[in-house]
């Protein structure tokens, strides 16, 4: 008997606590928000498209790509829950996917594959997201931009430019999504340090590709009893992640899971600084004067209308400030280059 008035106040309280996150996620209690994802057939993008249909705070989802999104939009589109998915295909759609959006996401492009250096990536890239923009400019020029196309170092500088011609540009309303670096320090290091990982966290700064990531593990919370040899080997490993992955998969693919992923995590936070609540702090690469580089990512405070703050680097270690001078002259030659590309 009392194992069942057990069992019955356990289902009682299940039921209760379903009911609150119910009510928590109510349409009437957030506001209406759309988001657009370029790319969203892509390899990044139909992850994303399913993490983003998981999330409460969107009520419109837009899904486009050149082909094959129809099939996305009515695959996600089952999903029971908030939003309602639209999908577009093909130039002549592009408009009605990004009219009304508040936040545009653009995984759109190539993932680099073995062999393949970032060049070859800008090659292909650039011109895909100076396409992508020229439309976000005409049709929703007040979104959130969430670019992850790579080289974010570049196609981040490429967007300002496309912006600034169409005189639609705010600095506070472009981020280079450099999330998966932050995930993937919180990783390693949490690996190392033996600590629960959810209670990890690890500022990313610098750029988003190579020696231009710069994991600042002396900030790193909790702190643990990491050997300066340690920090120098996860520094290494975080800044090569992508090529673990690539390397793992060999040849079949990029870090594609997890970047839609650490998308999903940075759209939460655009939306939720949209929603205006308060101290939403993430790492992203953005318009900065935290060093002498045009951009530069590192920590900022999101609000109502984007960029709230973007905060200092904080104190460095040795190894940090040698880094961080290290990463400069590659980080500011990927910059010009997509500024020279976009006004060419």
């Amino acid at each position: 008997m009392n194992s069942m008035l057990r069992s019955a106040r356990t289902l009682a309280t299940t039921a209760s606590r379903s009911s609150i996150l119910r009510r928590g996620y109510s349409s009437e209690s957030v506001p209406d928000r759309k988001v657009a994802i370029l790319g969203a057939a892509g390899g990044i993008g139909q992850p994303l498209s399913l993490l983003m249909k998981l999330n409460p705070l969107v009520s419109n989802l837009a899904l486009y790509d050149i082909a094959n999104t129809p099939g996305v939009a009515a695959d996600v589109s089952h999903i029971n829950t908030r939003s309602e998915v639209t999908g577009y295909f093909g130039d002549d759609q592009l408009g009605k996917a990004l009219e009304g959006a508040d936040v545009v996401i653009i995984p759109a492009g190539v993932p680099r594959k073995p062999g393949m250096t970032r060049d070859d990536l800008f090659n292909i890239n650039a011109g895909i997201v100076k396409g992508l923009c020229e439309a976000i400019a005409k049709y929703c020029p007040h979104a959130l931009i969430n670019m992850i196309s790579n080289p974010v170092n570049s196609t981040v500088p490429i967007a300002a430019e496309v912006f600034k011609k169409a005189g639609t540009y705010d600095e506070k309303r472009l981020f280079g999504v450099t999330t998966l670096d932050v995930v993937r320090a919180k990783t390693f290091y949490a690996g190392k340090a033996r600590v629960p990982v959810a209670g990890v966290n690890v500022p990313v700064v610098g750029g988003h590709a190579g020696v231009t990531i710069l994991p600042l593990f002396s900030q790193a919370t909790p702190k643990a009893n990491v050997s300066e040899e340690e920090i120098v080997a996860l520094t290494k490993r975080t800044q090569d992640g992508g090529t673990e992955v690539v390397e793992a998969k060999a040849g079949k693919g990029s870090a594609t899971l997890s970047m839609a992923y650490a998308g999903a995590l940075f759209a939460d936070a655009c939306l939720k600084g949209l929603n205006g609540v308060p101290d939403v702090v993430e790492c992203t690469f953005v318009q900065s004067n935290v060093t002498d580089l045009p951009f530069f990512a590192s920590k900022v405070r999101l609000g109502k209308n984007g960029v709230d703050e973007v905060l200092g680097l904080g104190p460095l270690s040795d190894f940090e400030k040698e880094g961080l001078e290290k990463l400069k002259p590659e980080l500011l030659s990927s910059i010009e280059k997509g500024i020279k590309f976009a006004n060419k």
